[in-house]
């Protein structure tokens, strides 16, 4: 199919009286005017013509009830017409057809391939962490603050939607409006946002297993209690650079949770889970010595059993 357009003189397109006495020639070489061969009415119809594919197009735009994502409003909307058309009460031509596009159709190609980068992701990382320890037990320790971060974020984006959270005024201003809080979809911002979380979360762990690995080699104990000291140790001298590491992306991150404009509905849903991921990311500080010290006794009592 190829579009014609043909386009006349605007004397000869002012009015439909203009139209109708227009001359269309025949075969024969005889003219005939147009209005003893079609029906001439004006009528009001679309500013524009558009087509895509050569066919015909027209778009439909509609907004979606708050709180609720644009995934969820598009499967309603596809379960209702689904229904209509099922029951007869809508009636769809051969010639006619519909799809859903837009920011819909951009979130779910986006889903699909976050699909196969999250795994990617979290592979690469074991893979980084296991080239620095060499050792699959200590890796998998380390891996333990992704999931603790993880939880971190998606209780951030809990609370974010939660009315009573930080509904108070500190200083003259409201926090809830200062950091534009509302409900969080799931949107491609936010996994974004989690893929960074996964990497940044990783530091404690890795400055708390690589000290601890440091001072067994050092000491190399041969008891329970020398195992627990050393672990004791270890996590109370690497307390303070694993605070400060948690600390200072926080505080980095605050500036964009407060911006507005352009950018800034991008850039905030981003934010939100490395802050929340972080702030219970400070439990690594307890998770990874204890996984050590368990894993070292059971080293220690498989050598004395041999």
């Amino acid at each position: 199919r190829y579009p014609v357009r043909i386009r006349y003189a605007r004397s000869f397109r002012d009015d439909p009286k203009s139209l109708a006495n227009m001359l269309v020639p025949t075969k024969t070489g005889t003219e005939v005017p147009l209005n003893q061969l079609a029906d001439i009415n004006y009528r009001q119809g679309a500013q524009s013509i558009k087509s895509e594919d050569t066919f015909l197009i027209s778009y439909v735009i509609f907004d979606k009830v708050d709180d609720l994502a644009e995934i969820e409003v598009i499967e309603g909307v596809q379960e209702f017409l689904n229904h209509q058309i099922a029951t007869g009460e809508l009636v769809v031509p051969s010639s006619v057809s519909y799809a859903f596009a837009g920011s819909y159709e951009n979130q779910v190609r986006a889903e699909k391939r976050l699909y196969v980068i999250l795994p990617i992701a979290l592979f690469l990382i074991f893979l980084v962490l296991y080239f620095q320890f060499r050792s699959t037990a200590t890796t998998g320790m380390i891996f333990t603050s992704i999931f603790v971060a993880w939880a971190g974020g998606f209780i951030m984006i809990w609370l974010y939607g939660q009315p009573w959270f930080l509904n108070f005024e500190l200083f003259g201003e409201n926090l809830r409006q200062l950091f534009q809080m509302g409900t969080i979809n799931l949107s491609v911002a936010v996994w974004v946002g989690f893929i960074a979380l996964f990497g940044i979360a990783t530091d404690g762990g890795v400055v708390m297993a690589t000290y601890l690995d440091q001072l067994f080699e050092k000491r190399k104990p041969s008891s329970v209690d020398e195992i627990r000291a050393a672990v004791i140790e270890a996590s109370a001298r690497r307390i303070r650079p694993t605070l400060m590491t948690t600390a200072t992306t926080i505080l980095a991150l605050v500036p964009v949770l407060t911006s507005t404009g352009r950018g800034s509905d991008i850039m905030v849903p981003m934010a939100i889970p490395s802050v929340g991921g972080m702030l219970l990311q400070v439990i690594t500080l307890f998770v990874v010595p204890v996984l050590y010290a368990i894993w070292k006794e059971f080293q220690l009592k498989k050598r004395t059993q041999l």
